[in-house]
């Protein structure tokens, strides 16, 4: 009950915080009538839909993982696999934070035209993402027990399984924030078909058929390289469309009249 409650008030207070903004002197939002409202909403909703997808696809591989493992490891696998994904949540939100930090800069000044600013939070964005992955992926390479001791009292059968498997399934972090944080680059960008497709096949596509046919194929201590190269082939593809859209941009800097038409 008492987790309960912490939860609900820490989410109404949240709010609370965020609309007092409404009621602020600095509060430049007004409500107007808008025009053009379901076409508006129709692009809202393409743009925006691929980091939606994200926190979709973590309940849809959360299932997937769930019946691999008590298919192929059993209950102690099960145990170790909730840790990894309170880990991965934290790693998650770290490349949220990027991605919500950056998108609004580099959306601005692709509206105005600012191609040498887009790329300085580029470098900036990426440089931060750097270091989340290695922090991370260094910690659950060199503390696996610990993790496990944070979130519960471990049995020797987990403290024994555990480091494998957390290692495994960490090396999936050295990319990760790179991959969620495209796809908000290429929100800013108005490319969200590049986005939604950096979604779909880390949140669904190629991670759900690794995980339902990598144990089956190389057994069981497989299944945790699925996310591992799962990130690792979609950052191929990530970097490729990361290059060419940026690449875009130099072309435009030298076609200022293209870039306002554009």
């Amino acid at each position: 009950m008492g987790a309960g409650l912490a939860t609900a008030i820490g989410a109404a207070l949240t709010l609370a915080a965020m609309l007092g903004h409404f009621f602020s002197k600095r509060n430049t939002l007004r409500l107007v009538r808008p025009r053009n409202l379901l076409i508006k909403l129709r692009k809202i909703t393409v743009t925006g839909f691929s980091t939606f997808f994200i926190d979709i696809a973590m309940g849809i591989l959360t299932v997937l993982f769930n019946r691999q493992i008590m298919r192929y490891s059993g209950t102690e696998a099960l145990a170790v696999y909730g840790v990894i994904v309170n880990i991965s949540t934290v790693v998650q939100c770290c490349a949220y934070s990027i991605g919500q930090a950056s998108q609004p800069i580099i959306s601005i000044n692709f509206g105005a035209g600012r191609w040498g600013r887009i790329r300085a939070t580029l470098r900036y964005a990426l440089a931060t993402a750097a270091f989340f992955s290695i922090a991370w992926t260094a910690a659950a390479l060199a503390f696996p027990n610990g993790f496990i001791r944070i979130f519960m009292a471990p049995t020797e059968m987990v403290l024994s399984i555990a480091p494998f498997i957390i290692r495994c399934y960490g090396l999936s972090f050295l990319l990760l924030p790179l991959n969620i944080f495209s796809t908000y680059y290429f929100q800013s960008l108005m490319r969200p078909e590049i986005s939604f497709f950096v979604s779909v096949s880390r949140g669904m596509l190629v991670s759900g058929l690794l995980i339902l046919f990598l144990p089956a194929a190389a057994g069981a201590r497989a299944l945790w390289l699925a996310m591992p190269i799962t990130e690792l082939l979609v950052s191929a593809a990530v970097v490729y469309y990361m290059i060419r859209c940026t690449h875009s941009l130099y072309s435009r800097k030298n076609s200022p009249h293209r870039a306002l038409r554009d």
